[in-house]
């Protein structure tokens, strides 16, 4: 059976390319090039990247491939990324990355060209049909899957989703991979360590703007531009005063962000919240069910109906443009985005 594995140059995709080896799959190592812009002051790493995934396969014995989906993705990812910020929500491009590239464009791709079937090295599992969480609680990445189709899911493979992170190191320096010890990355998704400002002052005009204080209107301090903060963002915030301040309300339209000093303002918390975009597979009514609404989040008992999800407690900085994502028992059954 051929199998298309999606290779980032990481130790996960790496260790995923020689378990498949293994388990006797005709195996295709595929890098995705879909980021080759340099930053301010920050190289993107494609090239090395592409390099250590290519050296890996190499070791292995497999065929090689690069897939360029650079124009694909600045549509699909980064445009889209742009746009809801300039909106004032807070988008989430790793999930749009692998609903829309890995899992849809590189999947056709690789079907266009005689795959059976594609891997990759996220850690989440399948049994053929239901997304599952990864035996790894700490490094489930179901949270960023849960938008793939249910048709992307039956043809997929994740080899170490039933392994640790400290398992798959352990695999990778005693098979002798070159990227055994390679830094995990972080940052945008494909773009390097640049962090989310570093990023969208590349693309929006910096538009210093006030910030006030949402219970007395009080001026505390300038912003560099609404769009770079994010409702229950404390860092960050030039401020005067030296208490911690939380963001509690953007202001698009006179680019005005407004912070608050009380943890308990009804601002931060809430029990309910309307969804869109909602995904629910296996035919579930998504009644009695546990909500993740960011990644590591604790799961929380919920209801979802007819577009609104109700949590058994409140939550605190339900973002719009975030995504809140189901479950039951270990299954990951979908989710939506929180609406403003």
């Amino acid at each position: 059976m051929k199998v298309f594995l999606g290779m980032s140059g990481g130790v996960d995709s790496a260790v995923s390319a020689y378990l498949l080896r293994e388990q006797g799959y005709e195996v295709t190592g595929v890098y995705m090039k879909n980021w080759s812009k340099n930053l301010p002051g920050m190289k993107c790493p494609w090239a090395e990247d592409l390099a250590d995934a290519k050296r890996v396969a190499v070791k292995l014995g497999l065929d090689f491939r690069v897939f360029d989906f650079e124009s694909e993705y600045k549509q699909k990812v980064v445009d889209y990324m742009l746009a809801e910020y300039r909106r004032g929500n807070t988008p989430n491009p790793d999930i749009t990355c692998n609903q829309e590239i890995k899992f849809k464009l590189f999947a056709d791709t690789a079907f266009g060209q005689g795959a059976d079937m594609i891997a990759t090295g996220h850690y989440a599992r399948t049994d053929g049909s239901a997304l599952l969480k990864a035996v790894d609680e700490n490094k489930d990445q179901t949270y960023f899957l849960y938008r793939i189709t249910e048709e992307a899911i039956a043809k997929t493979i994740f080899p170490v989703g039933g392994m640790k992170k400290p398992e798959v190191k352990a695999l990778a320096e005693k098979i002798g991979l070159s990227v055994a010890h390679k830094a995990e990355s972080m940052g945008v998704c494909f773009v390097g360590e640049a962090n989310m400002k570093d990023f969208l002052a590349e693309f929006v005009e910096t538009k210093p703007g006030k910030i006030l204080d949402y219970d007395t209107g009080a001026e505390l301090g300038i912003h560099d531009g609404a769009i770079f903060y994010t409702l229950g963002q404390r860092h960050g915030l030039n401020v005067k005063a030296g208490l911690p301040y939380y963001v509690v309300k953007k202001d698009m339209e006179n680019n005005i962000i407004y912070a608050s000093r009380n943890l308990n303002s009804l601002r931060l918390w809430a029990k309910d919240v309307k969804l869109k975009d909602v995904i629910l597979r296996h035919g579930d009514d998504g009644r009695h069910i546990q909500a993740r609404i960011r990644h590591r989040a604790p799961l929380v008992d919920a209801d979802y109906m007819d577009g609104k999800l109700t949590f058994s407690e409140e939550q605190k900085s339900l973002t719009p443009g975030q995504s809140v994502v189901f479950y039951r028992d270990n299954i990951c059954l979908g989710g939506g985005i929180i609406e403003a």
